[in-house]
């Protein structure tokens, strides 16, 4: 009987240990993550975030600028001409920003946005496009950023009058190697509203870009967002009317020279600032208010 039992015990030891080599076997044979890369070629496509975020420990440098319009309908041949397409016109509203991401899934940034205004912001990855393991079918990012204008109403009001916020959720999916498209649906607080009519603190927008991969170096983007309330009939403190273009339309080639990356671009909009860009923009796409713009992207790795 003892031989019996030894011989059933030593059975199923030997039958534990078959299982859990075979339990480790199908560990191993598990499939990894394949993640989606470069969605984007960039944390801005034009004037939208993209959901990508620049490596661990690693500083982005950023500067841009958005001239005055190609072609200004309220002047003559001569003046439009002179000012070259908007580039030699003084006007030239400039963005520079720094940002960096202490972890793979965080990005912190602060910019001097134009006109006496700053900006901080917070980027988070929520989700990445993969397949193996799990198949998540896109990726995703909040953007959370705070602008303080303290060129806004000098000697009147309190300091906190000057704050804006902007939220917005990324919705990406890299379709194929050449194209890549986003979906961006965004909120701005205005702290301090206009008064009058069809006025409100909040302003919703609703938007998409894509990027077409042209070669290995090159990319076509292309961005529309919908101004959804809030530009029209504005009444100001003064009185008057305000009414501000709901669409934001933006057609750009992107460059990558390894070290650097170019973005040149044209669009209805002179605004550096997202918030001005989603919420104020006076540039009109049926009067033809287009102007150029550029964007130089250096990032560095502080390891």
């Amino acid at each position: 009987m003892k031989k019996t039992l030894l011989l059933l015990v030593a059975g199923l030891g030997c039958w534990f240990m078959t299982m859990a080599q075979d339990t480790t076997e199908v560990t191993d044979d598990t499939p990894k993550p394949k993640y989606a890369k470069e969605t984007f070629n960039s944390t801005k496509i034009i004037n939208l975030q993209s959901t990508e975020i620049i490596p661990q420990q690693s500083l982005q440098f950023m500067v841009s600028h958005h001239f005055s319009y190609l072609w200004n309908k309220d002047q003559n041949t001569e003046d439009n001409l002179a000012q070259f397409f908007g580039l030699n016109s003084g006007v030239a509203h400039t963005y520079v920003s720094f940002d960096y991401s202490p972890t793979v899934y965080m990005n912190l940034g602060v910019a001097l946005a134009g006109q006496s205004s700053y900006e901080g912001w917070a980027k988070f990855r929520i989700l990445r496009q993969q397949t193996g393991a799990k198949n998540i079918p896109v990726s995703v990012s909040s953007y959370s950023m705070a602008n303080v204008d303290f060129a806004q109403d000098k000697g009147t009001g309190s300091t906190w009058d000057k704050w804006s916020f902007l939220h917005q959720l990324l919705i990406a999916r890299k379709f194929s190697d050449k194209f890549s498209f986003q979906l961006v649906p965004s909120l701005i607080y205005l702290n301090k509203v206009p008064y009058g009519i069809n006025n409100s603190n909040f302003v919703f927008s609703i938007g998409g870009a894509g990027k077409w991969q042209m070669t290995s170096t090159l990319n076509l983007t292309m961005e529309y967002t919908r101004q959804l309330n809030m530009y029209e009939n504005i009444i100001s403190e003064s009185g008057t009317i305000q009414n501000y273009s709901p669409d934001l339309l933006s057609l750009g080639l992107e460059l990558n020279t390894g070290g650097h990356q170019f973005q040149f671009y044209v669009g209805n909009t002179i605004h550096s600032s997202a918030i001005d860009q989603l919420a104020r923009n006076t540039g009109y796409i049926k009067d033809g208010n287009f102007a150029f713009g550029f964007t130089i992207n250096r990032s560095m790795n502080l390891k």
